[in-house]
């Protein structure tokens, strides 16, 4: 299915000069699973007597619970590769409509990298590659280089644009001479080589901070039960707990490391394995807290996670769309599970996979690498094609910024729906009609209440006061 183009400076999210709000109303921004309407703004005003056909929302602003981080993708090496293939001006535009704050922006605020490749860069590498049969436990060989040329000169685009850009590490696999296999796909990490891969990390956040790049958290593992992508590797749960209490944990703290860490970085059918890790008194004072994806499992078992270690946070960090996409289907299984299904769960990020690919989904590594895997931006040049990502991440990124915080609200069948405060002043709602026919909605704020239709499989945010 084709999705929607339009040139660099395009105005389908018709936000560039957003409508004023009525006073004590809010304005939304529509998007229909048929396309017809994308982030479309419409006024609201102060309903003047309820209507009784109307399904009731109450918003509780005293009901809080956690602070958001942002919302964002996985800058892969490949998606850098891509963008910087596009002429600068083009490159300029598109991250400035990507990570800008402008009204015709989507606020793009958090980013998930991987430390050394992904199965979606050209071809499967480390920091420390060395010859077969040689290795090179004191890492006098660690180089960032073949991140200097695509990742590096990306990220510092981006930070000139949004200086407080959050950005999480997640590696793929170590250096292949630390593993059992001596290969990038799958194996384990030797323990005599723990010590050199917490040296590793020291190293990678060292050398990142060189460059003017601050890595907010690092998980220890991309999807450690999962050895078959290139690169990958095997990482059960009691060797990434023996890993960080006796290893990555102490190296940080010697080094005055303040990069956070966080574990699991996998589906949410095994709970048990962050919250055994976390169960443990000599690991669990290094953690943050754990990440997950959605390929297996309910996004409901963060919230089991949250019950036996509410102290820890929870991360959202991946799930990913096939080519050539559906929008209606991707728009709203995404929204329902993740974009309101996981900050309903206690999920402080939610990022989706990977931000580019060209419209082959290139790059990918062999004997392994995902191609299938659909951008939230296509590149074809400067061309750019916007698929469901973009729309799954803007109708959150756009209005509800880092800092804001979580509030009750409830939850009437068939209308999903997460609140915000947003950190000036306004307020947010993210709600999405899953009924399967058009639904007269009223939603309550304090004294105030508005009142508006919205089709079969619509999402609106609603904003009131300077959220907008």
């Amino acid at each position: 299915m084709k999705f929607k183009i339009f040139p660099l400076m395009f105005l389908a999210l018709a936000a560039c000069h957003p409508p004023e709000a009525e006073e004590n109303g809010a304005i939304r921004y529509r998007t229909t699973l048929d396309q017809a309407l994308l982030l479309q703004p419409d006024t609201l005003v102060t309903a003047p007597a309820e209507n009784p056909a109307a399904v009731s929302i109450t918003l509780d602003p005293g009901q809080t619970f956690q602070t958001m981080d942002g919302f964002g993708f996985t800058l892969t090496g490949g998606s850098a590769l891509n963008l910087q293939r596009m002429q600068a001006g083009a490159r300029q535009a598109l991250l400035e409509e990507l990570f800008g704050r402008r009204p015709e922006a989507i606020g793009i605020s958090y980013l998930r990298l991987s430390v050394g490749a992904s199965d979606l860069d050209e071809f499967p590498w480390s920091y420390n590659d060395r010859p077969a049969g040689e290795t090179d436990p004191n890492l006098e060989h660690f180089s960032l280089g073949y991140d200097t040329l695509y990742l590096i000169p990306t990220l510092k685009e981006i930070l000139e644009i949004q200086p407080g850009i959050t950005l999480m590490g997640s590696p793929w696999s170590p250096p292949a001479w630390m593993k059992d296999n001596k290969d990038t796909r799958g194996g384990s990490l030797l323990p005599e080589y723990y010590p050199a891969y917490a040296q590793y990390f020291v190293k990678y956040l060292q050398g990142m901070a060189g460059h003017g790049i601050r890595i907010d958290a690092i998980t220890v593992q991309n999807e450690p039960l999962h050895p078959g992508n290139n690169p990958s590797l095997y990482m059960p749960a009691e060797a990434q707990a023996d890993f960080i209490a006796n290893h990555l944990g102490p190296a940080f703290k010697a080094a005055g490391i303040t990069t956070k860490i966080v574990i699991y970085d996998h589906n949410a059918d095994k709970p048990e394995y962050p919250i055994s890790i976390l169960d443990r008194p000599d690991a669990a004072p290094f953690i943050d807290g754990s990440a997950f994806h959605l390929y297996g499992g309910s996004i409901d078992a963060l919230s089991q996670v949250h019950a036996r270690h509410p102290s820890k946070h929870l991360y959202f960090t991946e799930q990913w769309i096939g080519a050539p996409g559906d929008f209606a289907d991707n728009v709203a299984w995404h929204t329902e599970n993740l974009m309101i299904g996981a900050p309903n769960n206690w999920a402080k990020v939610v990022l989706q996979w990977n931000l580019a690919a060209d419209e082959n989904q290139d790059p990918h590594t062999d004997r392994g690498g995902c191609d299938r895997c659909l951008g939230g931006v296509t590149l074809q040049g400067d061309v750019v094609t916007r698929n469901p990502a973009y729309y799954i991440v803007a109708q959150s990124s756009k209005f509800i910024p880092p800092g804001s915080v979580r509030m009750g609200s409830t939850q009437p069948e068939g209308l999903n729906n997460v609140a915000y405060h947003t950190p000036d002043g306004g307020v947010a709602l993210l709600l999405q009609n899953t009924s399967g026919t058009p639904r007269e909605v009223a939603v309550s704020l304090g004294g105030t209440r508005v009142q508006f239709r919205m089709e079969a499989g619509e999402i609106n945010t609603v904003v009131w006061g300077s959220g907008g």
